[in-house]
């Protein structure tokens, strides 16, 4: 497929440096234990901010003979070189309010000697160090393009944080992880990348040099070091290490390297001497050490090795993804010339492929002969008699990348002289506020073409069902007049199936909709109202998806009996006892919601199935049904579940019941003010029935919303709209 240039050089990145950047990350995770480990021993001082140096040299006046430095390393161990009373110079952890001994220096444990030496120079010196430097610059690149890519997928910069549709489960927490460790990355690769340059001296470089005229020190009445006031105004947490004077000349003095600049200091008096502070380049060599290694702080570590796991799970989603996509490009079996079915493709991902090689699997078997391309490869097809055009929306309604050219070169009538019928699948998701939208742009495209003629209706399919697609195959078979079966395979992994015995079944004979009910009660399946069954009919034909109810443990769906419909006749046709295998699916996304002040339930015909259940079940949440039917007599099948005590408003709509047709969206619009009054105050709304009904809802309840300085889509986000129609 053709990538964008962000996810080109996204990729091109990742491929070039992955084996870098998995030492890397290895050897950061194993180094992120060493702090952690160094923070939980008995010599790190936690409380350094508290402690002055004047408090500390109190304590080393009365332990020792003589200090010659105290130095304080990034863990706060602080480290003392003495001589002892008895004579013995020594340097070991020292605890700053008593001067006691608390460890001997231990040396770097031998595995993060290792993992050091691997992380910064993988063995190979300054050949090395500098390999780690471009890696640590590559993988800054990948993030600054991982976060292009995010923008693009999200839209805009307001929506970056928003919701992500779970496609599937590398995609979707390749770019959740990213979001969430997006400054951790930033910072670990701008560090590495610093701490590289100061290394080659690419930095400027500054030398400290105190400038002290000794000829002009005046002899002043000595003091008591403790009471010098710049040791008892500086804390040890700015404090990185203090020299003492060799000798008790007035030229000898003391040195205190503090984390901003060097202080020489009188040790007669207690006058400073001289203060130069520290060049910039310096303090951000010493902060990005910090932030690079996590020295001196836990939670900071934590952090570092979460990253480094993720960075690894990034470059195997990577991996996988790019397989994937890889997996969906197809070979051809004929010239494009020598072929009446044209499938043209716009994937951003690669998943809406693996529904165009699904298709042209169908052809070859039926020995149609089927080309397919990208839409950005439109071109003369001499002998199309038939264009099918499946494709995804990226991000905030735009076109995929393979597919950016294809609505220009529609236009040209000049590019294929003959007619051709066409039709259009819109792969996209509903949590998406411009749901589809590039395929209705591909739509209208077509229908402005003089010489493209309309075989089916424009076709939306939610979250890649393959139910829905099934549905248009369906249409697209009783216009052709083939016999297309599509190998499912290819799109989603097979569940395995087990026997469902049916217990009881209830027929509609009252009324003339042929609806009946189904309830199986040795289902050992956890599942909820809600929940998807998979029906198989028979080997030949592709499963068929019904939304479930859960009645006291008893499965129940609800079905209407089609005249030519393979699945519900197979149902219809079940007695008692007689087993089917399915499997269930599970469709946490129209549970009952656990939170929300009322939830207005919308129906029509058996899409009343899942409601059922949560009625049945439903505890001290107000809820609203509005049911459409055909007439009352449709109703009678659901009475002895629909009890009044269980439903706050109950509101039907009967098509066929008098001569005036009453659909379920007319009594919404009637009672839009009072929805959308719910709506603010929390409720959720879910909608079960035909795609026709969805979008004649929609369209009620956007036109209610239109004054209210909130769209649909708003509420879509909030998880307040849920759906499963089809």
């Amino acid at each position: 497929m053709t990538f964008s240039i962000w996810r080109y050089s996204h990729l091109t990145l990742a491929v070039s440096s992955f084996l870098f950047i998995i030492i890397a990350s290895v050897t950061g995770i194993i180094l992120a234990f060493e702090p952690i480990t160094n923070q939980l021993k008995p010599y790190a001082i936690t409380d350094l901010s508290e402690i002055t140096i004047s408090e500390m040299l109190n304590g080393l006046k009365e332990e020792y003979e003589e200090v010659i430095a105290v130095d304080i390393n990034n863990d706060h161990f602080i480290t003392a070189s003495v001589i002892t009373k008895d004579g013995d110079s020594q340097t070991f952890y020292i605890h700053p309010k008593t001067g006691k001994k608390v460890g001997d220096i231990e040396e770097k444990a031998r595995i993060f000697k290792f993992a050091t030496s691997l992380h910064r120079s993988l063995f190979l010196k300054s050949i090395g160090r500098f390999f780690v430097g471009l890696v640590s610059f590559l993988l800054f690149l990948i993030t600054i393009t991982g976060i292009a890519l995010i923008l693009k997928r999200q839209g805009s910069f307001k929506k970056f944080f928003h919701k992500i549709t779970r496609e599937n489960f590398y995609q979707y927490f390749h770019v959740v992880f990213g979001r969430a460790f997006l400054i951790p990355l930033i910072i670990i690769t701008l560090t590495g990348v610093y701490l590289s340059l100061e290394k080659f001296n690419l930095l400027p470089k500054h030398k400290i040099s105190h400038q002290i005229n000794f000829d002009e020190l005046k002899s002043k009445p000595q003091q008591n070091i403790l009471d010098f006031s710049i040791f008892r105004q500086t804390k040890l947490s700015e404090l990185k290490k203090i020299e003492f004077p060799f000798s008790p000349d007035v030229e000898d003095y003391f040195l205190l390297q503090l984390h901003n600049k060097e202080i020489t200091v009188n040790q007669l008096t207690g006058e400073i001497l001289s203060e130069v502070h520290y060049p910039f380049s310096k303090i951000t060599a010493y902060y990005s050490l910090l932030l690079h290694t996590g020295q001196g702080n836990i939670f900071w570590a934590v952090i570092l090795a979460l990253a480094s796991v993720v960075t690894l799970f990034f470059i195997y989603s990577g991996f996988v993804m790019t397989f994937e996509r890889r997996k969906g490009k197809i070979k051809n079996l004929y010239q494009k010339d020598a072929c009446e079915y044209i499938i043209l493709v716009g994937s951003e991902n690669g998943s809406t492929n693996r529904y165009a090689k699904m298709l042209l699997n169908a052809f070859t078997k039926e020995n149609k002969k089927s080309f397919i391309a990208d839409l950005n490869s439109y071109t003369s097809f001499k002998n199309m008699k038939h264009l099918i055009v499946l494709s995804a929306t990226y991000g905030d309604g735009d076109a995929p990348s393979n597919a950016t050219n294809f609505l220009k070169v529609i236009t040209d009538t000049s590019i294929n002289q003959q007619s051709f019928s066409f039709s259009v699948v819109a792969f996209g998701s509903l949590s998406y506020p411009k749901y589809c939208e590039f395929g209705i742009k591909v739509y209208e495209a077509l229908q402005q073409n003089e010489k493209a003629n309309k075989l089916t209706a424009l076709h939306k399919i939610n979250n890649k069902s393959f139910e829905a697609f099934s549905k248009w195959l369906l249409e697209f078979n009783e216009k052709t007049g083939l016999n297309l079966i599509v190998d499912k395979s290819i799109v989603s992994k097979q569940e395995t199936t087990f026997p469902l015995i049916l217990s009881n079944k209830s027929l509609n004979t009252a009324g003339d909709d042929d609806t009946f009910l189904l309830h199986f009660n040795n289902c050992n399946k956890k599942f909820t109202s809600g929940d998807l069954l998979a029906v198989y009919p028979n080997k030949n034909t592709y499963e068929r998806l019904y939304s479930i109810a859960n009645i006291e443990n008893s499965l129940v769906l609800s079905v209407k009996k089609h005249q030519l419909g393979i699945c519900s006749n197979y149902l219809f046709n079940l007695n008692e006892g007689e087993a089917i295998n399915v499997f269930v699916k599970k469709n946490s996304s129209f549970h009952f919601p656990k939170k929300a002040s009322k939830v207005i339930m919308i129906a029509t015909g058996t899409g009343i199935a899942p409601f059922l259940g949560m009625i049945h079940h439903k505890k001290s949440t107000p809820v609203d049904l509005y049911f459409g039917l055909r007439n009352k007599q449709s109703l009678v099948l659901y009475k002895d579940i629909l009890k009044k005590e269980n439903i706050t408003n109950l509101y039907l709509a009967f098509s066929r019941e008098t001569a005036k047709k009453v659909y379920v969206q007319n009594i919404i619009n009637e009672n839009s003010n009072s929805i959308i009054h719910d709506l603010k105050k929390g409720a959720v709304i879910m909608i079960c029935g035909s795609i026709t009904m969805q979008n004649e809802v929609f369209d009620v309840l956007e036109k209610a919303l239109k004054n209210s300085g909130k769209s649909l889509s708003y509420y879509k986000n909030k998880k307040q709209i849920l759906v499963d129609c089809y």
